[in-house]
């Protein structure tokens, strides 16, 4: 791997914009080219954060500008995800799409169950903690993220609207002490974490690990008051007893101007630091925390990692599958819903053979494949709610699924809508939901939808009796030729597949027609799988 090309890791989080540059190393951890970071207070509100300020936008619109030509002076890669502040934001798609203008950046937005598990993976990268049970805790300025397990994925992964911004919006405007604000705000931050904290304490762990700009402006204070000054806060430990003494301190100075006396303490932190930190002890009471070790890598390592990990996986075979993460949540939410994944798996087999065989015409990636792969194995998992309307109600489970970890926010509304559009109503302007894509993303939708319904409707009399299809492509046409078995009356999926075949006409702007064409005992003796490698390997997820 020695000389691949670098990957900057960008993290847009609600009190700071965060990017590392790294190169990956063959059999050792990744070279650390840089490091930036630019607080630029994205997020507001005591509640949710509905608005990015228009000042807000500029610093961090600002500090991604610069990022870019500091990642294009490494010929880094760049990518890039947004936390709290821009996934709550009613306005983040301006702001995404400044971003992209003028940074020429693209921005995923994450979920918090994605973010918590990419801070794991950057935590684990930097403390040495694989194989023990252990408790992570980051907070940031929206949310905080917990996960316990022992190796990823983790056994817990929880995200909490609490974050060190949002608690001194809502309890301490201004950074100013209030009578009665530390009491309410323990109040607040033990109703959101009590459930939680009992499933980790029911799950267990040896040790706690912390990251984050608050845990680490936490252990220096920590450090300051015992005297010492950290050269860095890597392995630091934050003990309960100093950080009661910490959280005593910051209470009795009710502004930001009298913590300008606290050693150790960060001036940008003076106004937010009263919040995290009770939030920091609150945490260490629900949970029973005596020590807690700090960690350097968080979301940015993660996203590192993960992107890593997925460049070594080569898809240069044409094969179609999902990375182990995605497999496990797609295949866990479909079975909580009691699908038949038999139907679903052939379904979308069929439909990832023509997404491959039509790739002339629509010029989609190994990446939309993905997408098409999961829409396919969920797309009838609203049955679970009722029959009717059940594109509908797959839908709003898939959107709303802790699940499925390893998509972005807009991954998710892609897989989502593929799922929803695999019958009935085509997708329309007047589908809220759709027109918000931008118009690649519609493509997409429009595209991979009905190839999904012709996959689908293939396969109409769950008899698996299309055994495979394959596609030629002219310029005004495509012809599906469905290979079966020796006799096999498919009459029943023909008629359905014509039928279900308009979408998918419009998207690739040409006709398209069916033919069959019966297998012969010598083809299927060759597209047999114990045949040899690469002689029609089954593709799609497996149980």
């Amino acid at each position: 791997m020695t000389g691949a090309r670098a990957l900057a890791a960008i993290d847009v989080g609600t009190n700071s914009v965060h990017m590392v540059i790294a190169r990956p190393v063959s059999g050792g951890s990744p070279e650390i080219l840089a490091r930036e970071r630019v607080p630029v207070r994205l997020g507001t509100g005591g509640d949710d954060m509905k608005l990015l300020m228009p000042d807000a936008v500029e610093r961090a619109v600002a500090a991604l500008v610069e990022f870019r030509h500091i990642a294009d002076a490494h010929e880094a890669e760049v990518v890039a995800v947004a936390t709290s502040a821009v996934r709550e934001a009613d306005n983040q798609g301006q702001f995404l799409r400044r971003v992209h203008d003028e940074a020429r950046i693209t921005v995923e937005i994450v979920s918090g169950m994605e973010e918590a598990r990419l801070i794991h993976l950057g935590a684990m990268s930097a403390v040495p903690i694989a194989g023990r049970p252990h408790l992570i805790i980051d907070i940031g300025g929206g949310s905080t993220e917990l996960i316990v397990g022992d190796h990823a994925p983790a056994a817990l992964a929880r995200s909490l609207k609490l974050g060190h911004i949002r608690l001194t919006d809502r309890f301490f405007d201004g950074g100013v002490i209030a009578d009665g604000a530390v009491k309410a705000c323990r109040r607040h931050i033990k109703s959101f974490v009590a459930h939680v904290a009992q499933e980790a304490r029911d799950i267990g762990f040896d040790v706690a690990v912390g990251c984050s700009g608050t845990i680490a402006a936490v252990a220096a204070l920590c450090a300051a008051r015992r005297g010492e000054t950290l050269r860095t806060v890597a392995n630091a430990t934050i003990e309960r007893a100093d950080l009661n003494e910490v959280v005593a301190d910051l209470i009795s100075r009710s502004t930001p101007g009298e913590r300008a006396a606290v050693p150790g303490l960060d001036p940008a932190r003076r106004d937010v630091i009263v919040a995290g930190a009770i939030l920091l002890r609150q945490l260490f009471k629900a949970l029973g925390i005596e020590s807690l070790v700090v960690s350097t890598g968080a979301l940015r390592e993660g996203l590192l990692l993960d992107r890593f990990n997925r460049r070594d996986r080569s898809r240069d075979d044409g094969l179609h599958h999902l990375s182990d993460l995605r497999r496990s949540g797609v295949l866990a939410l479909a079975r909580s819903y009691h699908e038949d994944l038999i139907h679903a798996e052939h379904a979308t087999d069929l439909a990832l053979e023509l997404f491959d065989e039509t790739q002339e015409a629509h010029g989609l990636t190994i990446a939309d494949s993905e997408l098409l792969e999961a829409a396919g194995l969920l797309h009838n998992i609203g049955r679970f709610v009722a029959n009717s309307s059940h594109h509908k109600h797959s839908y709003y489970l898939i959107r709303n699924s802790e699940r499925l970890a390893g998509f972005s926010e807009n991954e998710l509304e892609l897989i989502a809508l593929v799922a929803r559009y695999h019958r009935k109503s085509r997708p329309v302007s007047s589908h809220r939901e759709y027109t918000a894509l931008s118009k690649p993303d519609r493509r997409r939708v429009r595209v991979l939808a009905g190839l999904l319904r012709v996959g689908i409707a293939l396969d109409r009399t769950y008899r698996r009796a299309v055994k495979r299809v394959h596609a030629s492509v002219s310029e005004g046409a495509v012809t599906i030729d469905v290979e079966t078995a020796a006799g096999a009356d498919v009459d029943i999926e023909l008629f359905t597949a014509r039928r279900s075949a308009s979408l998918l006409a419009d998207a690739l702007g040409r006709t398209v027609d069916f033919r069959v064409v019966e297998t012969s005992p010598e083809r299927q003796r060759r597209n047999h799988p114990a045949n040899g490698p690469g002689n029609a390997t089954p593709r799609g997820l497996r149980a």
